[in-house]
């Protein structure tokens, strides 16, 4: 009976850890209903350069903070459900390739595309990279955001400059991350001195 009780509270505190927040537009609300969130994020920051706000909005681009999310599938006769275009899954919308090479790059073996504190970990990684092979500033989210989307080869060769849907949407996601910067600004610091995180914070 008891074992029955902790299956069901563990399921009950997954789903909740694993639903998007309620509002996705507000940085602070984010990391306030998100308890460890915030620490992940910071731990991510610390460990690869990479700005809260800009690994933040990535999220919010690629995923809407949903942890299964998966690109919709195509329709063949624009009817019956086809393949999904790409292996792309989790909140960071990392393909099966690109996570297998972080994995290795990393360490991290254990590491799941659905778990918050991997894809931010993740995106943080992807970032450095992006510095290192490409020389994009780590607050340069309309840059980093093509070359996460076309890959460093891709951003090398300027792949996105026919594709006039990306540009506009990596100016979507860097307005996005100077409006994240701005409220976490605001909150950044309860969120650091917050009991529980304290506690918790290493």
């Amino acid at each position: 009976m008891k074992m029955a009780l902790i299956v069901v509270i563990l399921l009950v505190l997954g789903g909740c850890s694993s639903s998007p927040p309620k509002n996705r537009e507000d940085l602070c609300e984010i990391f306030r209903e998100k308890g460890r969130w915030y620490k992940h994020a910071a731990a991510s920051q610390r460990k690869w350069g990479s700005s809260i706000p800009v690994m933040m909005a990535f999220i919010y681009q690629e995923s809407r903070f949903q942890a299964r999310a998966k690109p919709p599938r195509k329709k063949i006769l624009w009817i019956i459900p086809g393949p999904r275009p790409a292996s792309a899954y989790g909140y960071a919308q990392a393909t099966d390739e690109t996570w297998r090479v972080y994995k290795k790059s990393t360490g991290g073996w254990g590491a799941d595309r659905n778990d918050f504190d991997d894809a931010i970990d993740f995106i943080g990684w992807y970032n450095d990279q992006s510095y290192r092979k490409n020389k994009i500033q780590k607050t340069d989210a309309h840059n980093l955001y093509l070359a996460y989307h076309e890959g460093q080869g891709g951003f090398a060769k300027r792949s996105y400059r026919s594709k006039a849907w990306l540009i506009a949407v990596a100016k979507k996601v860097a307005s996005r991350a100077s409006s994240y910067n701005s409220q976490l600004k605001t909150c950044e610091k309860s969120l650091r001195k917050g009991w529980f995180r304290r506690l918790f914070w290493f």
